[in-house]
């Protein structure tokens, strides 16, 4: 945890300086996400260009303060006690598409679809799966997002990461060094996907939009429609996490997470409802702590106060 001191003067710094518009303080997270749970982050910065990311990095240099990068939310579950650090969102010019021949540069804020669809229309192969996936580039290469048979790792060859907790501030890492594995990368949550390259195949424009189709058509008909985290557990050996699981837990409800009759997979929770709770267990106040594998019961921790209401405070005074 970052020292509050630090934490405060970071603050100050970014509230005075060429981010200020850009800064939100004690930010609400879980509305950012597919869960809708979870509580805030003491400061998020949107990051619209490069030189954004130049100020940020300048300020949180020597800081210790912790950064974690926030993409679109699909697969991302926030603690009830928030983040006491800077949550990292990137906008604007991340989210830009180019396309040369074969090779696709995507910003790391380019919807996963919307790249799909490029691709499919510039008349290219290898992507299409993605239509399906609620979620940004930069997310999709930090836990190597995959789909019907495949993942990013088949088409990536580099990235361009900023890591804010590391001299090394910018370069770009090749495919080899991302090591990539099934639904995880090297990557780590102080570090941004600025940009990624994409080398494809070529293809046909009608095969393309039937494949899409066909994807988005099986979504429709195997999860649930409306707000949900897709797929959350790790799939057993030779089978879907959704078919393994369907037995024994479909259907079955935890306060706001709410497993699907058809598939336990997909996780279920309308936005706006308080963080789900073991029925039962009230006078032990479980709360839920979910992650990409198997989700685990924990006695619930102790609220702990805001590092940085004193800086609010002192604004508001001045």
């Amino acid at each position: 945890m970052a020292d509050p001191d630090a934490l405060d003067a970071l603050i100050v710094t970014l509230l005075n300086g060429p981010l200020a518009p850009q800064v939100t303080l004690d930010a609400p997270l879980g509305a950012r996400t597919t869960y809708g749970v979870g509580g805030s982050a003491s400061v998020l910065v949107a990051l619209d260009s490069p030189d954004h990311v130049a100020v940020l990095g300048e300020a949180l240099h020597g800081t210790g303060v912790s950064t974690i990068t926030v993409g679109r939310g699909s697969n991302l579950l926030v603690a009830d006690s928030g983040f006491a650090g800077v949550a990292v969102v990137t906008r604007g010019a991340f989210s830009e598409i180019a396309i040369d021949g074969t090779t696709i540069v995507a910003g790391g804020a380019a919807k996963l679809p919307v790249v799909a669809r490029a691709a499919v229309n510039a008349g290219l192969r290898g992507f299409a799966w993605a239509v399906g996936v609620p979620g940004s580039i930069g997310g999709a290469i930090r836990m190597n997002a995959g789909g019907h048979g495949a993942e990013m790792s088949d088409v990536v060859t580099s990235a361009d990461i900023v890591d804010f907790e590391n001299v090394d501030f910018e370069r770009r890492w090749p495919v080899d060094e991302l090591d990539f594995g099934y639904r995880r990368s090297a990557l780590r949550s102080s570090q941004l996907v600025l940009r990624a390259t994409l080398e494809l195949e070529p293809g046909d424009v009608i095969e393309g939009k039937a494949e899409m189709l066909e994807i988005v058509q099986w979504r429709r008909n195997n999860q649930p429609g409306g707000q949900n985290a897709g797929s959350v557990f790790t799939n057993p050996p030779g089978e879907s996490a959704g078919a393994a699981g369907a037995a024994r837990a479909a259907g079955a409800a935890e306060g706001a997470a709410a497993a699907e009759p058809e598939n336990v997979d997909p996780l279920a929770s309308p936005r706006g409802t308080p963080s789900p709770r073991r029925r039962g267990n009230e006078d032990n106040d479980y709360h839920w702590r979910g992650g990409i594998s198997t989700p685990v019961y924990a006695p619930k921790p102790e609220p702990k106060p805001n590092p940085h209401h004193r800086v609010q405070q002192t604004l508001a005074i001045n």
